[in-house]
């Protein structure tokens, strides 16, 4: 078997305190000797000179459950570094079942897998082995497992309900499922109580695994509600947890992390370093006891004048009293994917823009974009008040944060985060204000998702481990993807090993398909 040599590199890891000159040898999908390699008669050479050797990113946070089938996303996602995504995110993915509830209600954000059509965990973890140049793990979606169950009721489920849903969680998790995960501003998460989710949360505690929730409440000044339901689930179930996305100032979240921690409760988040979001444009806009019913359904009221007016009258107003929306709500969410082809023109525009280039008021737009497209419309959401990189560094810095970008893959106008976050992460945050030394980046990057999400002998370069290395360039690694020119890659990442195989050399993807379903490798704790 070859042996391949990454040479006269500089080695950045978690186990050095400092990064120092090196050599690393791959032989198979695992790291055979790191330091002062000797020559090997059929070695292949790599020369690294002025390069640092890092191991590959986890992006803890991921829509490309669907997306990673497409080399445009994967060479995104590689120039970035990364060689693993987490998906099943926010409660709403593929499976368990056959997909459909995701492909319909979570279009704008996941798109259409191409190839599973169900049942179970197991399935959709095998279409990743060896179709893509990316390591894909998957949380088990609470929503989807109470659509299965009980399709799109809003009701609390009963008893012989949450038993079944229970058992769906228990099949996923060993199926290799890495955790739970929840969306509680989404339908059907939204009518999820604290106790469904702790008695759903029971058998992940049973296995070690994790609980990962998009919070209730719409984050920000309303953060503490949705940290008070994490800790009461925790306490109920003595499930592991992990917030998603977390964004607030940072004099208001990071006494709540000291508060879990502070009652005895295993947390850890991620966060992006960009201060907009994005998301379906139907999840704000549209009260929950709309958004739950079925599609055409939606779309026949969405029609209707009268049910229009009743929106118009009933359901804005409180939009124009949310902290995160407010009524200036139409100037603040740019149009990010539009499925309509008629609407085309209005991608990267305001709601406020485009309606005044329509000649008809905000909401007739915004509700006229739905009904043409189907529902199936994402949008980038401006802040009341941007956080200087100061701030960002206070947040992202913190012991227990992981990286994640929450990138979406759908639509022509997409949030640059996708593109960027992960070279942003180097370039801002290590390179330019010194908030990460180089091997905190490791920790924050790879290290520490590897260990909160049991992705098996990653994150570390050591003999034994499996060989997801990147080569970095230190002095000029940086993102360019921004909110006008979302789709710019990545500089400073030209070489990348996924499972000791080179699936990006000299910057260009190569014909390697080494990216596999990862599934959980519990670790003693």
């Amino acid at each position: 078997m070859t042996r391949l040599v990454l040479r006269n590199g500089t080695i950045v890891d978690v186990s050095a305190t400092e990064p120092y000159r090196g050599d690393l040898a791959m032989r198979g999908d695992r790291i055979e000797a790191v330091g002062e390699v000797p020559a090997e008669p059929g070695d292949m050479d790599v020369d690294c000179t002025g390069r640092l050797l890092l191991p590959g990113f986890v992006d803890a946070h991921s829509h490309g459950d669907g997306k990673v089938f497409d080399p445009a996303v994967q060479l995104a996602l590689l120039r970035q570094g990364v060689t693993t995504i987490i998906g099943g995110q926010d409660g709403i993915s593929y499976a368990p079942g056959d997909g459909a509830y995701a492909s319909e209600y979570f279009a704008a954000i996941n798109g259409e897998h191409p190839t599973y059509r169900g049942p179970r965990v197991a399935h959709l973890l095998a279409t990743y082995d060896h179709t893509t140049r990316l390591n894909v793990a998957y949380l088990v979606p609470a929503g989807t497992v109470r659509h299965e169950v009980m399709a799109r009721s809003t009701e609390p489920a009963t008893p012989e309900q949450l038993g079944r849903m229970r058992d769906l969680v228990t099949e996923g998790l060993r199926d290799g499922a890495i955790g739970l995960s929840s969306g509680l501003d989404y339908v059907p998460g939204i009518y999820s109580d604290t106790a469904e989710l702790a008695a759903l949360c029971e058998p992940v505690a049973a296995v070690g695994a994790v609980y990962v929730t998009h919070m209730r409440g719409g984050y920000e000044a309303n953060s503490a509600a949705g940290v008070d339901e994490i800790a009461a689930i925790s306490r109920h179930s003595g499930v592991r947890t992990h917030i998603s996305h977390f964004h607030a100032e940072a004099d208001t979240l990071l006494p709540l992390l000291d508060r879990l921690r502070g009652a005895g409760i295993d947390t850890t988040f991620d966060a992006y370093p960009y201060t907009r979001g994005c998301t379906l444009l139907a999840m704000p806009l549209l009260p929950p006891e709309l958004a739950i019913r079925p599609v055409h359904e939606i779309l026949l009221e969405l029609a209707r004048p009268e049910a229009r007016e009743a929106l118009r009258r009933e359901w804005f107003p409180q939009i124009d009293q949310k902290p995160s929306l407010g009524p200036d709500w139409p100037t603040m969410i740019t149009l990010g994917h539009i499925r309509a082809p008629e609407y085309a023109w209005a991608h990267g525009l305001t709601i406020a823009e485009g309606a005044a280039r329509a000649g008809v008021d905000t909401i007739d737009f915004a509700l006229d974009l739905l009904l043409a497209s189907r529902l199936e419309v994402n949008a980038i959401m401006a802040v009341r008040y941007a956080r200087p990189v100061e701030e960002l560094g206070r947040i992202l810095s913190h012991e227990r944060h992981v990286g994640g970008s929450d990138g979406i893959f759908v639509g022509v106008h997409p949030h640059p985060r996708a593109h960027g976050t992960f070279a942003r992460y180097l370039r801002e945050f290590v390179r330019e204000h010194g908030f990460y030394t180089w091997p905190a980046a490791v920790a924050h990057l790879a290290t520490r998702p590897v260990d909160t999400f049991e992705l098996g002998e990653r994150g570390r370069l050591a003999p034994g481990q499996i060989a997801d290395i990147i080569v970095v360039d230190g002095a000029a690694v940086a993102d360019h993807a921004t909110y006008e020119a979302p789709f710019a890659l990545a500089t400073g990442i030209d070489d990348v090993f996924v499972a000791g195989r080179p699936v990006l050399r000299d910057g260009q993807l190569t014909s390697e398909l080494a990216g596999r379903g990862l599934r959980r490798v519990p670790i003693g704790r």
